[in-house]
Parts: C-alpha cells; sequence; structure tokens
C-alpha cells in the first residue's frame, strides 16, 4: 500500500514540476506574445528558437531539463523507490499540462533532465547522442528521437536494467509525438537547425 502511495505521489509530483511551461512564460515576459500560436504550437526549446531570439530557446531548453532533473532529484529523496514515476510524470506534464488544455512540448529536454536525475551515465550517453546526431543531421527532431531510443539502450549496457521500462516508456511518447516530424522526415521536408525561423 505505501509503496503504491508513494508512486503516485512521485508521479504527482513529477507531473506539477513538468508541467510548468517556461517556453510560453519566457515568451510572453520578453513581449514575443504566445510561443503557441507560431511554428508547431509547441511550447518547447526548438519551437522558441521560431522567434528568432537564441538565447531565450538555450534558456528555455536549460529551465525543460532542470526541472525533469528536479523531479527526479526530489523523488530519490522523498520516495527514493519511486524515482522513475517521477521521471515519467514530469515528461507527461510537460508534453500534457493539464493548465494549457493538454498541449504541451515533446519533451526532449525535460527527457534528458530526467536521465541526467535517474543516472548520470544515462544523462551522458543521452547528451552525446542528442549533440552527436545534431551536429551530423542538423534536424532537432531526428536528435531528439535519437537521443530518447540512445536511453534506454545505454541503462541496458550499464546494466541498469530497472531504469529500461521507464526510460522506453519515455522514448515512446517523445517519438510518438513526433509523428508529424517523421512524416515530414520521410518527405525530405523536415527544415534544419539554422535554416530559419
Amino acid at each position: 500500500m505505501m509503496n503504491s502511495l508513494d508512486w503516485l505521489l512521485a508521479a504527482l509530483l513529477g507531473y506539477a514540476l513538468g508541467s510548468i511551461p517556461f517556453g510560453l512564460i519566457l515568451t510572453r515576459l520578453a513581449g514575443l506574445g504566445d510561443v503557441r500560436a507560431i511554428g508547431s504550437g509547441n511550447i518547447g526549446a526548438t519551437n522558441v528558437l521560431r522567434t528568432g531570439n537564441k538565447g531565450l530557446a538555450a534558456a528555455t531548453l536549460l529551465l525543460d531539463g532542470v526541472k525533469g532533473f528536479a523531479a527526479v532529484w526530489l523523488a530519490w529523496r522523498l520516495f527514493p523507490d519511486a524515482a522513475g514515476f517521477a521521471a515519467l510524470g514530469a515528461v507527461l506534464g510537460h508534453c500534457f499540462p493539464l493548465w494549457l488544455r493538454f498541449k504541451g512540448g515533446k519533451g526532449v529536454a525535460t527527457a534528458a533532465g530526467v536521465c541526467f536525475g535517474l543516472a548520470l551515465p544515462v544523462g551522458v550517453a543521452y547528451a552525446l547522442a542528442w549533440l552527436g546526431a545534431l551536429a551530423v543531421f542538423r534536424i532537432s527532431s531526428v536528435a531528439g528521437m535519437l537521443a530518447v531510443i540512445a536511453a534506454p539502450v545505454a541503462a541496458g549496457v550499464l546494466g541498469r536494467w530497472e531504469l529500461v521500462p521507464v526510460l522506453a516508456a519515455i522514448a515512446v511518447i517523445v517519438i510518438v509525438l513526433h509523428r508529424a516530424n517523421i512524416a515530414r522526415l520521410m518527405r525530405g521536408e523536415e527544415p534544419r537547425v539554422g535554416a530559419g525561423k
């Protein structure tokens, strides 16, 4: 019974932190309006970059990662056996925030944060996969999808099998949310980073 309650509380903690819409908050504070009205309509860093403000996009990327890390970090201390539920909750909160009618971002930066929170080597593998793919392909969606795939693989290679199910679930969520990007990739229409707003 206690474990079930811990799992629920950890998931709710993660969801609450993950659903803080930093991209929306920062663009409004900067006088750039509602980021949901441009590009993909998402609240993540890639769409914030479409405002032309690279600093704001970088801040969104960092803060979206920090909220994922914070969710797991707090869960380790409050519900040590339920940190994975906090990780999953954080990504779900970012992607489906209650206060934005369940329309948020695609979870790539928040997933990075939870990976670092769950296990530093997995976070490093995530970051290397993300940065390496971005350098090679110059396509944000490809980098994000390859990174979330790399995370459960890295956890398995490192012998952290207890992390594989939650990381695999996060990967599925992120990839499903990229289905429009996948369709554009297949048509050769997916924009490259730096190619324009």
